[in-house]
């Protein structure tokens, strides 16, 4: 029996001709790397590649690493294998990586989504043999609204805190979802606060990103400069000693788990925003048409359901076990909580 081209390991997905990894979860001496988030670049490997917008974010999350950045569509040879990244439309930098040895194609998508957020390069599909796709939005019963309309409703909240002399505190993952949402926010409104995981990032993330002015929130920021503002905080900080200088606040979530009704009950916030950085039902759908690809391969999400109904369409489809989050890795934060009194 042929050996598959990409191999699922207790490692990480691996490619046995070129003896290197994709997004490995355990010390590997190589290493491809999709995007910065932590579940898909952690430390240890004894040398990364990635894309070259990449590169900051990792070196801020990881310390002192080997990496190597390339440019998209950039080919990297290794041992007779061709490898390259393409955008994956997710967050700043991320990546989809193609492999291709003696004729055949896969493409391995890391976390991708379809909607142009207009901060990340948008997704671009890739044509190959065998797609590697997460799934952690695949239920028809996740459908995004257009960004456009969830921001405006971002902004009315805001607006409506801000007339009544509030705080509105926005939860939101430190990498990705809360550079995409100061992108968009209506700055005219008033100014925006950064917890310090959120403002690392930003100053890491403004050489390659269109970010607005922003201020970080420190030990001397006081209460009365907060009021009538926004502040953007990772979900972590909620219910910590760090928000009680909010007071006076109204608290909101940006997630795609806001489309489940008991999410912000179990999340303890006033306002639920559904926008995600991971394709909707939909959009994976049109994403895996796109490749024309034969055979898919499910991984974190909903992937059993996701690959029976991919079946029932006629595709050659089967789930992995990886040790990927999606977008439940927004309930973490990288960095340390910077406390103020």
């Amino acid at each position: 029996m042929k050996r598959p081209l990409l191999e699922f390991t207790d490692k990480g997905i691996y490619c046995a001709p070129a003896d290197v990894y994709l997004d490995p979860w355990k010390p590997v001496k190589k290493a491809l790397i999709s995007h910065g988030h932590s579940d898909h670049s952690r430390w240890g490997h004894g040398r990364y590649i990635t894309h070259k917008q990449n590169v900051p974010i990792i070196r801020h999350r990881l310390g002192e690493i080997e990496v190597t950045g390339v440019d998209w569509t950039e080919p990297v040879h290794i041992a007779g294998v061709k490898f390259s990244f393409h955008p994956a439309g997710h967050i700043v930098g991320s990546s989809q990586i193609r492999v291709e040895y003696r004729g055949e194609v896969w493409v391995f998508s890391g976390d991708y989504k379809s909607e142009d957020d207009g901060l990340a390069t948008p997704y671009e599909p890739v044509r190959c043999h065998t797609f590697i796709t997460e799934c952690t939005f695949g239920l028809p019963a996740f459908s995004w609204r257009p960004q456009k309309e969830v921001i405006d409703q971002i902004n009315t909240w805001w607006a409506g805190a801000r007339a009544e002399g509030r705080t509105a505190v926005l939860f939101a993952y430190s990498l990705g979802k809360a550079q995409r949402l100061l992108s968009l926010l209506d700055t005219s409104i008033g100014e925006i606060y950064t917890h310090g995981a959120i403002e690392n990032m930003n100053e890491v993330l403004r050489e390659v990103a269109p970010l607005p002015p922003t201020r970080r929130i420190t030990r001397e920021t006081q209460k009365k400069e907060l009021t009538g503002n926004l502040v953007m905080a990772p979900p972590s900080a909620h219910g910590s000693p760090w928000i009680r200088k909010m007071v006076p606040y109204e608290t909101a979530a940006a997630s795609g788990w806001m489309a489940f009704r008991g999410a912000r009950r179990r999340r303890a916030v006033d306002r639920g925003f559904v926008l995600s950085d991971h394709c909707d039902w939909e959009g994976l759908l049109k994403s895996i048409r796109a490749t024309g690809a034969e055979r898919v391969i499910c991984t974190h999400g909903y992937s059993e359901i996701f690959a029976r109904y991919l079946q029932e369409q006629g595709y050659d489809a089967r789930t992995e076990s990886t040790q990927y989050e999606g977008e439940m890795a927004e309930m973490k934060s990288d960095e340390p909580e910077e406390e103020a009194s």
